[in-house]
């Protein structure tokens, strides 16, 4: 029998480079594997929580990732919420990650698995190609240019041109696409969520409208989706873990403070009303200070 109390204490105390060290520990004194152990001994969306917490950050996305694509049917939404969201120095780490742990390369992986429009968009979230050494730099010229270009793909022709989205949404750093949405706003007279509304559909639409949320305020974006993940008659399990374990050491008091500014109460009030067992305590235990 496991006592899941002082686990929960144990894992959720500790930074994730700490789990790390109590794993090799654990290994050097008893010659047996933690993760293993735990996994053997916990179940359901305890274990989930757990396991997650022992994965480095770059693995667990890489790991995420292979599990959306892997056995029948994709979760484009898991695509959607790691492709669509990382910088490009994280995104550079997850192919590599990806590559090193599931001998495959994720780019392929993707093709294989999406089609269409929304392939293309997910293979160019993958090609990182702008140094995010520069980010702070704004190049206003070139955010009018893509603004027009935008306009004249979607509000100015009779049908969509998907492909100028892609290219200026997927290759553009987030902080020259608030730039650019900017722009839009002033030449479209609307905000580009709008057009992207109006003008498309499916799984382009939820990629696209995750860029740009989280090219402007990604705790925002993120708070939107646990909100969403727990609004359901059944909450998304998967998701929740996913969101709160990745984002735990990143930016976890600001998704906090955006979802209660956004929504009238604290996540954690939502993960309790939600939740329950020791599943609940975990998330609650890394969800408060």
């Amino acid at each position: 029998g496991t006592e899941e109390a002082p686990i929960i204490e144990l894992i959720s105390n500790r930074s994730n480079s700490q789990r790390q060290e109590i794993e090799t520990t654990y290994k050097t004194m008893y010659g047996k594997d933690l993760v293993e152990d735990l996994d053997s001994e916990l179940s359901g969306n305890l274990k989930e929580t757990v396991m997650a917490l022992f994965k480095s950050p770059t693995f667990y996305d890489a790991w995420s990732l292979q599990k959306a694509m892997k056995g029948p049917g994709t979760k484009d939404s898991v695509l959607i919420e790691i492709l669509c969201t990382r910088s490009n120095q994280q995104i550079s780490a997850i192919k590599e990650s990806y590559l090193e742990h599931f001998g495959r390369n994720l780019e392929d992986d993707i093709t294989g698995d999406t089609t269409g429009y929304f392939e293309r968009l997910l293979v160019s979230c993958c090609q990182s190609v702008l140094s995010d050494g520069a980010e702070s730099i704004i190049d206003r010229d070139q955010a009018q240019q893509d603004a027009e270009k935008l306009y004249a793909a979607g509000e100015q022709k009779f049908g969509t041109d998907e492909s100028a989205f892609i290219e200026v949404l997927a290759l553009r750093n987030f902080y020259q696409l608030t730039a650019v949405f900017d722009e839009y706003q002033k030449l479209a007279g609307k905000d580009i969520l709008e057009s992207i509304d109006s003008e498309m559909s499916g799984n382009i639409e939820s990629g696209l409208k995750a860029i740009v949320r989280s090219a402007r305020n990604r705790p925002e974006y993120f708070a939107y989706k646990l909100y969403k993940a727990m609004r359901l008659a059944g909450t998304n399990d998967s998701t929740l873990i996913r969101i709160i374990v990745s984002r735990s050491e990143i930016d976890l008091a600001d998704i906090k403070e955006a979802y209660e500014k956004r929504y009238g109460k604290t996540l954690a009030a939502a993960i309790e009303s939600d939740t329950s067992g020791d599943y609940k305590q975990l998330l609650l235990s890394l969800v408060r200070d």
